[in-house]
């Protein structure tokens, strides 16, 4: 029998599908996340935007309780359960998949392997042949070296290893880094796919309308404060919000 989580680090049934409380998270004495707090229903796509050192990467990797930025403060839960104590291993088992900037391909691993081994590690996801139906490409590829793969190919690497992990809520970072634009536009349709089989995202972007125009609802970031909190669509609309907060 499964042990019940403490009253403590439960919410109740009618609490987000996702949400964070306050946290607060430091570079050394740099204090970069200052009490940011947000909330996601199930299967929605967020866009956390903002200049550069707005905090948007520290507030990713305190959702995913990376060893850095040091969280000084906060809660997250997902679906009820406090990810918050946890470490990023754990965090990774509850279902909070982390697909970092640098994508993080296993040298000298072919794409199979590399999806192996994250089977291995987590085995509670899809399974490989799974992966290949909804990634013709890496089928194609599946005995090529990972890390010879071209850009927008290692992000649908480092997507489906996400995948085959098994997750309930997906970060991407940077996920259209250095992709010419045709490229981009293959990830947003499986990042849609993926939202239309029930699965949450939150997206840090530096092109901010690419992923205004696939979120649902946007987050902006200011200095580490959040300056903004509602719908996409809204700031597409909104001109002296995306100058003064996106400069676009």
């Amino acid at each position: 029998m499964s042990k019940e989580a403490p009253v403590s680090d439960r919410l109740t049934n009618d609490m987000p599908y996702f949400s964070v409380r306050d946290i607060h998270a430091y570079y050394g004495e740099s204090y970069i996340v200052q009490g940011v707090s947000f909330d996601i229903n199930e299967k929605e796509i967020l866009a956390l935007l903002g200049r550069n050192g707005a905090g948007k990467t520290s507030t990713l990797r305190a959702i995913a309780r990376a060893a850095t930025p040091e969280i000084r403060g906060g809660e997250v839960y997902l679906q009820g359960q406090s990810i918050h104590k946890m470490r990023d291993f754990e965090a990774a088992r509850a279902g909070i998949q982390l697909v970092p900037e640098d994508r993080a391909i296993i040298p000298g691993l072919t794409v199979e392997e590399n999806l192996v081994l994250a089977q291995i590690e987590e085995p509670k996801g899809w399974p490989i042949e799974q992966i290949y139906s909804h990634f013709p490409r890496l089928a194609e590829r599946r005995r090529q070296n990972g890390i010879t793969l071209s850009g927008g190919e290692q992000q649908m690497l480092a997507v489906a290893r996400a995948l085959v992990r098994g997750i309930k809520l997906l970060l991407l970072d940077e996920p259209y880094e250095g992709l010419a634009p045709t490229i981009v536009h293959e990830i947003e349709l499986i990042l849609l796919e993926i939202k239309s089989l029930g699965y949450t995202s939150i997206i840090v972007e530096q092109n901010a309308v690419a992923a205004l125009k696939l979120a649902d609802r946007a987050l902006i970031l200011d200095t580490g404060v959040v300056v903004y909190d509602g719908l996409a669509q809204e700031v597409l609309e909104n001109e002296e919000l995306r100058h003064e907060y996106l400069a676009i």
